[in-house]
């Protein structure tokens, strides 16, 4: 099997492309290094440093894969709104590159597109450029099954944490901040009053989630929601972190104030079952 990854060098693509590896894929990552790190390249895949806003025919970096995961993106909320323009351009029309470059190809295969989606299109479409750029690529995706049979996968994560992880930068999640707060001896930065709560799903089972997904594909387009199905108060986060110091900071526009999923197709059709909780994890970095 051949599977093409965008953003492989990035945190849930480095731990996709670690599986795909594990179960004997050809893989093969396009990633512009943005917030992607070259440390995260595993040996047994070709790295391409491409950005797939420029890209037409991706044929270049791999002829006719099974599969394509489609996981580059402008993560994160609050930058968003600071480049709404690149967020859309990343997030949107690089979308659209891939869609087109599956829907002309010259193959007898049934390529399929797995798309990451993003749970916040559940606190809606319009509270921030971040969810309607992701929003607008699961829109793509739909028309392209519609109109072009692209057989399409969008499959929503909830708040991923785990190895390789961004610990630096805005584009971060609350417990790669907390990682790196604690180790650097800051204090927790919690927004609001830190009982807005997160369902937070480990990366492996994230994988887990995407492999299953291509593996079972039996409609033009599917939706799933990738979620624990658990969720956490900020202040409940950082008390896992024991008796350590926290400072509270204003509220941020467009976030959710609670996050968790419901949808339970991805364990009735796909078997999935997360397993990981994010309070051992933390414990294990401790």
């Amino acid at each position: 099997m051949k599977a093409l990854v965008t953003g492989g060098a990035g945190f849930v693509g480095t731990n996709l492309i670690k599986r795909l590896l594990k179960d004997d894929y050809d893989v093969v990552s396009i990633d512009n290094y943005h917030t992607g790190k070259k440390e995260n390249e595993q040996d047994g895949c070709e790295y391409f440093n491409a950005d797939i806003r420029d890209c037409v025919n991706f044929d270049y970096f791999m002829e006719n894969p099974d599969v394509v995961f489609h996981l580059s993106a402008l993560p994160r909320i609050q930058p968003s709104f600071e480049y709404p323009a690149s967020t859309f351009e990343n997030n949107v029309l690089a979308t659209m590159n891939i869609l087109e470059w599956v829907r002309n190809m010259k193959t007898e295969k049934r390529v399929s597109v797995i798309y990451a989606g993003s749970s916040s299109t559940h606190g809606g479409n319009y509270t921030n450029p971040y969810t309607f750029t992701k929003w607008q690529g699961e829109e793509l995706c739909k028309m392209y099954s519609l109109i072009y049979q692209v057989r399409t996968t969008i499959c929503r994560f909830y708040n991923v944490y785990g190895p390789h992880q961004l610990t630096e930068g805005d584009y971060c999640t609350v417990v790669g901040i907390f990682e790196n707060q604690y180790k650097n001896n800051k204090p927790l930065t919690i927004t609001a009053d830190g009982k807005q709560r997160r369902d937070f799903t480990h990366v492996e089972d994230i994988v887990d989630g995407l492999i299953k997904a291509a593996d079972n594909i039996n409609t033009l387009h599917t939706e799933y929601e990738l979620g624990r199905g658990k969720n956490y108060s900020i202040n409940e986060i950082a008390d896992v972190f024991g008796d350590y110091p926290r400072e509270y900071i204003d509220s941020r526009n467009g976030e959710m104030r609670e996050t968790l999923c419901k949808d339970n197709n991805a364990k009735k059709y796909l078997g999935w079952n997360p397993t990981k909780d994010v309070t051992d994890y933390i414990k294990s970095i401790l």
